[in-house]
Order: C-alpha cells, then structure tokens, then sequence
C-alpha cells in the first residue's frame, strides 16, 4: 500500500506546543471528472457531491477532482472529449451533438422539436435509445452510464437586437451553437448563419459582435452571464440538451467489480438528483430575467417544424434506420 504523511495540528498544537503527524492512507484510484459547465451550477455540485459519497462508500479507495468548464481547456469539450478518448481523463460529461463528431448516432439527443419536454428526453435515453447510443459510443473507447443524462433543460433562443417569432427573424443572423452537424444544418434550414464556439466563449463572441445570438436552456444565461449582453429571449423549445456521463473505457473495464458497482450506483442517484435541481433552476431564471429586463416571448412551433423536412430526410439517413426507429418509438413520426 501507499502511505503519505500529513502534518495535523489537534488540541494543544493548535496552541503551538505538539505536532502530531498521522499517517494517512493514499486513495487507490485517483481519477479527474471534466465537465464544460459553470462551478455554480447544479451540475458541478452533483457531481461533486457524487464523487465525495463515491469516496465516502470506498473508504477512500477512491479519490476523484472535478473540473468546472473542462479545466479551462483552450479547445473545451473538442479537447475535453479527445483526452477521454486518450485515457488521460477518466470521466467527462458532454451533450450529444458534440460527441456525435465522434460517434454519429449521439445527435439523436438532439433532433429539432423532436422531445416535447426535458422528462421526454430522459424517458428515451434513460431505455432503448440510450443503451443503442451507448453500444455505439463503446466501440469508440467510451463507457456510458445505464443512467447518464444529467440534464441542462429545453434550448431556447437569446438574442441581442430582436426576438425570434418567425422562421424568417433568424435571416441573416449569426448564432452561436455548440459544434456538432445537427445544430448548424437545423439553423441553417431557418435562415440563420451558425457560428461554433465552445460554451465558456460565448460571452466574448457576443461582446465582441462576432454573434448576435445564441441558444441554451436559461440556465446557461446565467451561469455564463449572458443576461448582462443579451436583451430578447424567444421561447422556442427548439431541442432538449443534456449532459452524458461517460469514462474512458479501459479504465473502467480494468476497476474491480465493487468499485463499478459504487460508481454506477452514486451516477444513477445523482443524475436522477440533478435533473430535479436543473429543472427548478430553470423554471426560477425566467422570473429573474424578467426582473432583471430581459424580454420574453413565446414560440409557435409549427412554422418552424414547416422547414424541417428535409433536415429530417438527411438524418434519418445519417443515425440508420434502427435509431430512427428508437426515436420514433418514443416521440411519434418525425417529418
């Protein structure tokens, strides 16, 4: 075993007159868990309170740092979700559109107007359609959690200089969307000019004038501060957007069967747990903006669904027939 001495200062030696050193026992496993989300928001303190219980239940064995906004990593989730890949972080969460670049069918997560709500969604990856996404995503050198979609809410549209109600308001206008096909062929079909960035460089491009919008479930307006630039927000309901829980997969094949069986236990609970907070969190930044001056507008859909079509058509050629079929059992007929 592996001991490190630590200096601890109890009773009188807090007094300055005894210095007792204990010999503490070094955690067996020692792993890093990335996510691209602020350090104040539900997911970074799900997680973080996952990984103590996960220490707590291995009586240490295990020891896991999280880093809030993928530690800062120059390229963000596209560096984040190659170092998975590489082995040289063991846990990441990440929409499925951005790790649809790696493994197609993951966009699923995020075909337009298809999951009416965020329970929807969690129904269908939480069964057939998740289980499919994450036999794919094994065969990338990925593990996906039985139960893996920490939530981030329903998408909406924020913008700068005018509100969104018609397909049409989108002409022209430059948006900012996380990478990922789906996103840039759907705003693309509404008119828009999608410009990919990742999520802790959305306050600059919009400062800056690079993009005069973008899109996210309210709470990335504010875990990001983006209500400090942005004025108009459109209730579209545009696509669900959440976060998978995934390990690098040798790693996780190679930790003994109770440390998995911890793991996996404490990513179900706290997923469930997260959802719940993100939901309420949400819900609450409505009336939050408004008070704070952001202007709100509700969205008919049908116009919008009226331009998809043929975005449906490409990617049901794309995701095969099988996860089309997956999500189409749960949503109803798309296109």
């Amino acid at each position: 075993m592996n001991w490190t001495r630590r200096s601890v200062l109890t009773g009188a030696a807090a007094m300055g007159s005894t210095l007792i050193v204990r010999p503490t026992l070094a955690a067996e496993y020692q792993f890093s868990q990335y996510h691209n989300q602020a350090a104040s928001g539900p997911l970074h303190k799900n997680l973080t309170a996952m990984w103590q219980a996960v220490r707590t239940e291995t009586n240490g064995r295990v020891e896991t740092t999280v880093y809030a906004e993928n530690n800062k990593l120059p390229g963000g989730d596209r560096d984040a979700l190659k170092m998975l890949i590489a082995g040289e972080i063991a846990f990441f969460t990440l929409m499925g559109g951005i790790i649809g670049t790696v493994v197609p069918v993951a966009e699923a997560q995020q075909l337009p107007f298809a999951f009416a709500s965020a329970a929807e969604a969690h129904k269908a990856i939480d069964g057939p359609l998740g289980k499919y996404i994450g036999e794919e995503m094994a065969a990338k050198g990925m593990h996906l959690f039985p139960v893996a979609g920490f939530d981030n809410g329903m998408r909406q549209v924020a913008s700068i200089s005018r509100p969104v109600a018609e397909p049409q308001d989108f002409a022209g206008m430059k948006i900012r969307v996380p990478p990922g096909q789906m996103m840039i062929d759907t705003f693309s079909a509404f008119g828009a000019e999608p410009v990919t960035t990742s999520a802790n460089q959305i306050y600059d491009a919009l400062k800056l004038g690079k993009v005069e919008a973008q899109e996210n479930p309210l709470a990335i307006l504010e875990g990001f501060k983006l209500y400090e630039l942005v004025k108009y927000v459109s209730m579209t309901n545009h696509m669900w957007s959440g976060f998978n829980a995934m390990a690098h997969r040798a790693t996780w094949n190679a930790l003994p069967a109770d440390i998995r069986e911890v793991i996996e236990r404490n990513f179900t609970k706290y997923v469930r747990l997260q959802r719940q907070d993100q939901a309420a969190f949400n819900a609450a930044l409505r009336e939050d903006f408004v008070r704070r001056g952001l202007v709100f507008n509700e969205v008919k859909q049908a116009a919008f669904r009226a331009k998809l079509p043929g975005i449906y058509a490409i990617w049901k050629e794309k995701l095969g027939t099988k996860c089309w079929s997956l999500v189409e059992a749960e949503v109803g007929k798309l296109g």
